[in-house]
């Protein structure tokens, strides 16, 4: 269904300055958005998607991937078709992609009610806005995240970072981790890969940081595109430097959509990009889509098992409420 979108502005002409996310689209009265799914219709901004949502599943938190975020308990995670992106290499395209490739971008109407109630009975911890760019479906999220919050629940963003800091402000209160895909330390990569830049990206992360958002980040290892030392090591500093605490995830890489160009990544580049991550001061770095592969949490000070995992199989071992229980160290997260 349709909704009066929040943060944008009309001007001359019955134009919409649409402020949700560092695009900043300019939208003239019957277009669209880079986003497709936010309309312009005689001068009024509206959210195309309110409530239709294509996904609801339970997930794992594991799965987000969150590990420092309440690890063994579930997220009813949630999406709307469309994305402010067009990464050639998409994981979900079906989803992100669906209004630029002729599918529909409708669902069951669904209010935000109706989804903390699924969450509650299934005796989920969490709610994630995820499978797609989540800044794009703002305004179902935001009404959800606050219903969601009263009912004791969490909120996760899963999400590509490209946001405004007016948008984090907004939905904060009620927003309490997010998982940010840092694609590449190139804007190179993000200009000709993404059809978008990398210093929005890196000003989001640092907002998140400094609103208290609890925050990991995740790389999808790309051979030939993202896969080089000099770049990992850029990003592991970045992280470093915002906080050494900050759990990175280095994701592998399947071909999917339209980029065929580069094999799934080989396991030993992950391990090459882990041990950079590793000797930059990171705590915490983990490797995904690659089973038994740096997917433990262990403790940065006796190297204790705190968390073992298998998949998405979670066994917590040696952590005591936010603590090593073997050496008393505190662990980094929310527990």
């Amino acid at each position: 269904m349709e909704k009066e979108a929040l943060l944008y502005e009309t001007i001359a002409g019955n134009v919409c300055l649409c402020r949700l996310c560092a695009h900043g689209c300019r939208i003239e009265d019957g277009c669209s958005g880079v986003c497709r799914v936010r309309g312009n219709r005689d001068g009024t901004l509206y959210s195309q998607v309110y409530g239709e949502l294509i996904a609801t599943h339970v997930d794992p938190i594991e799965k987000k991937p969150l590990f420092h975020f309440y690890p063994g308990s579930l997220s009813l995670s949630i999406a709307s078709a469309g994305c402010n992106f067009r990464c050639s290499f998409c994981q979900n395209w079906q989803i992100s992609q669906a209004p630029r490739e002729g599918g529909t971008h409708t669902g069951p109407d669904t209010s935000p009610g109706e989804v903390v109630e699924n969450a509650v009975r299934r005796r989920c911890r969490s709610i994630s806005y995820t499978y797609t760019e989540p800044t794009i479906f703002f305004e179902f999220a935001l009404d959800t995240a606050r219903q969601a919050q009263a009912a004791g629940l969490e909120n996760v963003f899963v999400t590509n970072g490209y946001m405004t800091k007016e948008a984090l402000e907004t939905i904060h209160p009620a927003l309490h981790a997010c998982n940010v895909d840092l694609k590449s330390f190139r804007d190179s990569f993000y200009r000709t890969m993404c059809g978008a830049r990398l210093q929005p990206v890196l000003d989001s992360i640092r907002t998140m940081k400094a609103l208290g958002i609890w925050l990991e980040i995740t790389t999808l290892v790309i051979p030939g595109q993202n896969d080089s030392e000099a770049e990992w090591a850029d990003i592991a500093g970045f992280i470093h430097d915002l906080d050494p605490d900050i759990p990175w995830h280095l994701s592998r890489f399947h071909p999917d959509y339209e980029y065929d160009a580069a094999p799934a990544t080989p396991l030993e580049t992950l391990q090459r990009a882990h041990a950079v991550g590793r000797g930059a001061g990171l705590r915490y770095v983990y490797i995904g889509n690659a089973p038994g592969l740096a997917e433990d949490t262990v403790c940065p000070t006796c190297g204790k098992v705190l968390v073992r995992r298998s998949g998405y199989s979670v066994a917590l071992e040696h952590l005591k409420e936010g603590a090593c229980g073997a050496c008393g160290a505190v662990i980094a997260g929310r527990f």
